[in-house]
């Protein structure tokens, strides 16, 4: 199969920047900004009353949308490393009470399950903080009753994972300011997320540009984003979910997963070769190997390395690129999280605006 060819070439920034009529790329490259939202809300102190509380649990209620994206990949990393447990959840559990802490967090200011839940936390006295639009049903439940962390940087649904992290960052590291240096640890990300948006604007080369690299082993083909830890298949199954909003074949599978089926996903049957193949009797020949992209972290980056061998032409993604030696100075693996994220949406913005579908 011959790759279609692109409707708009990568390398034209002024084309590209023409093409953005729904102004995605500037959507995706907010990612920074919408952080350092969430660090200003919290030297305004909006969360000052969570300040010395001791919760017996906290509570991520998020639904399927970006904001349930941001839970699960804040939950991988917390679980474990805080003095209270951290859960997630489609609504609020009935067990939830004064004793927890609920954040209750969504796109959809005008969601009836977002509103359901925030009532039902508040009812039953858990210290409530609601991460949404401040309008609408959410804004009647929540006033007054609840600490309300509104994003205020306007942004496309599909690029909201960065705010809602930030959001449930904000609130763990004001439970426990120990954990990850405490708040102070978004301003350090806000300004690596800016830097990320930089190196993968319209201006760069597609060989310096690592958000449109990834476009050029996609586009025209079927694609699979894959990870070996917990917290690389969520930014793996995140990564999916953006490129499948770009109108791109994109899944997302666990690397064990991956590994055990490499000879299929390489294309390597031998029934197209065979002396004995017969398309009317045997079928179509296979279609192109399926382009894999394995997700790491510094902490699983050359295990991974190592696991892919047998699937050929994979690709590992890092924050630090192809250079086993590079790091990201002060990143932690939920930096590194929100980095990946952050170059996937802009990665499916350009496979957008040349021609993903």
């Amino acid at each position: 199969m011959t790759a279609p060819l692109p409707l708009v070439d990568l390398d034209d920034a002024d084309a590209l920047v023409a093409a953005d009529r729904d102004g995605v790329l500037r959507s995706a490259a907010t990612a920074g900004a919408q952080v350092r939202a969430v660090h200003s809300a919290l030297d305004e102190g909006v969360l000052a009353r969570l300040s010395g509380v001791r919760p017996r649990s906290v509570v991520l209620v998020a639904g399927g949308d970006r904001a349930g994206r941001g839970a699960s990949l804040v939950a991988t990393v917390a679980s474990g490393a805080l003095g209270f447990p951290v859960l997630t959840a489609a609504c609020t559990p009935p067990w939830v009470g004064p004793l927890d802490v609920v954040i209750v967090a969504g796109d959809d200011a005008g969601d009836p399950a977002l509103a359901s839940s925030i009532d039902a936390a508040v009812r039953r006295r858990a210290d409530t903080v609601v991460v949404a639009p401040d309008e609408g049903p959410v804004r009647e439940v929540a006033a007054g009753r609840a600490l309300v962390l509104a994003p205020r940087v306007p942004a496309l649904r599909r690029h909201t994972t960065a705010g809602h992290l930030a959001a449930f960052v904000a609130v763990l590291a004001t439970l426990d300011p120990r954990w990850r240096g405490g708040t102070e640890s978004l301003r350090a990300l806000a300004d690596a997320l800016d830097a990320e948006a930089l190196t993968d604007g319209p201006a760069g080369e597609v060989f310096r540009n690592p958000a449109k690299t990834i476009v050029a082993r996609l586009h025209g083909r079927r694609g699979l984003v894959t990870g070996g830890s917990p917290l690389a298949l969520e930014i793996a199954r995140t990564a999916s979910d953006a490129f499948v909003h770009a109108g791109a074949v994109v899944a997302a599978a666990p690397l064990s997963d991956v590994v055990a089926s490499a000879r299929v996903l390489r294309g390597d049957t031998g029934v197209a070769d065979s002396i004995f193949y017969d398309p009317e009797i045997d079928g179509p020949p296979p279609v192109d190997p399926v382009r894999v992209l394995a997700v790491a972290t510094a902490s699983d980056r050359d295990v991974t390395r190592r696991r892919v061998e047998l699937l050929g032409d994979a690709h590992v993604l890092t924050v630090a690129g192809d250079d086993a030696d590079a790091a990201v100075a002060g990143a932690d693996e939920l930096d590194e999280a929100a980095l990946l994220v952050a170059r996937f949406d802009m990665a499916a913005a350009y496979l957008e605006l040349i021609g993903g579908r």
